[in-house]
Order: structure tokens, then C-alpha cells, then sequence
């Protein structure tokens, strides 16, 4: 039997099972079978990978790097420096802008040299530095990149420093425009050396 759908031709065979056929396409009807089914394909281009120098960061990075040389993506390696102001008279006489600016010089090193050591050659990547609140500037950069994902560690904090520290791995699977995935310090690995 043969049926033809928006100028493609389809064989219908019978199989050597009950209630079962054969639907055999030509290679140019391919994208046919994904209208059908509802499956595409699945693709990366720009993965955003926030860091802040923890071991759990770093892990959370290595997953990432694994995404990337999957599905050719680039890489994003985002840190956001926190901004902490002491009011009036309990600064103590701190430059501010000399501790900021001497933050983000060694900050901006660190995630050179991270990026180098774990992305290497395996894909493309730029290295991005923030300043502000963590989870504002994560997502903000997530749509201005278009990212793909996010992939962001978390410490796993409960209780008492939950609530103190908050969860910005939380905060931003709330507020992502983009699909997000959390790798925890003590977890079930699937990603292999």
C-alpha cells in the first residue's frame, strides 16, 4: 500500500506480527516522521555555565563540557561578583572601588585559567563577568545569549543556612528562560571520566 502526504510517497508493508506494519520513508521524507511522532531533534548551540570557584562548580562545568562536545554548543563560564557595602561608619576606611576593581582582575584570571584547564579544546567559549546579584545577572545573560541551558550547581544547603544563604540554584530554575539543569555536590553521577 502506498499513501502520499504533502508530496511524499510512504510503503506500508505488513509484518510478520499481528497488528503491526512497516512504514518505510525515502531520506528526504526524514523530517515527515518527526511531524508524525512530535519528536525533534534535539540540539544545544549555547550553554551558560555559572561558576563560583566551589569543587561542586567545577563538577557541575565538566557536565556541561560533555553537552557541548555532544552537540557542538558553545560555552558561556559565567561569575558574578556580589556587591557587600558596610554602611557609614563601619567601613573602616575601605576603598571600595580599588577592592572591586582588584576582585574582578583576579576573578576575570581564575575563570581564564579554569576555562583553559577544563574546556580546553573541546569547545568554543568565552569567559563572562558580572557584577550584582547572582540570580539577576544569570538569567539576564541567559536571554541575552539565547542560552540553550543553564547548568548550575547547588550545595544542597537545608534548614538554617537555607534560609540564610538562600538558594540561587533555586531562584533560577524559577526564573530561566531557558531549561536548567542543577548538579549537586553528592549525587549518582552519570557523566564518565
Amino acid at each position: 500500500m502506498e499513501t502520499s502526504t504533502k508530496g511524499t510517497i510512504m510503503k506500508v508493508k505488513p509484518t510478520k506480527k499481528k497488528d503491526r506494519v512497516m512504514v518505510e520513508l525515502g531520506r528526504t521524507d526524514t523530517g515527515l516522521l518527526a511531524e508524525a511522532t512530535g519528536t525533534d531533534k534535539f540540539a544545544l548551540k549555547q550553554i551558560l555555565v555559572p561558576i563560583d570557584f566551589s569543587q561542586c562548580s567545577l563538577k557541575a562545568l565538566r557536565y556541561a563540557v560533555a553537552f557541548a562536545r555532544q552537540f557542538k554548543a558553545s560555552i558561556t563560564l559565567l561569575y558574578v561578583v556580589q556587591q557587600y557595602y558596610l554602611p557609614g561608619d563601619f567601613t573602616g576606611g575601605l576603598d571600595y572601588a580599588s577592592l572591586e576593581k582588584e576582585i574582578e582582575e583576579n576573578s576575570a584570571r581564575e575563570l581564564e585559567t579554569i576555562a583553559q584547564k577544563e574546556i580546553g579544546k573541546a569547545a568554543k567559549w568565552v569567559v563572562e563577568l558580572r557584577m550584582g546579584r547572582p540570580v539577576d545577572q544569570i538569567t539576564k545573560l541567559a536571554d541575552e545569549l539565547n542560552a540553550d541551558l543553564i547548568v548550575i550547581s547547588t550545595h544542597g544547603h537545608t534548614g538554617l543556612k537555607h534560609v540564610v544563604l538562600g538558594s540561587t540554584a533555586e531562584n533560577v530554575v524559577r526564573h530561566a528562560p531557558c531549561p536548567v539543569l542543577t548538579v549537586r555536590a553528592n549525587e549518582h553521577d552519570f557523566l564518565r571520566a
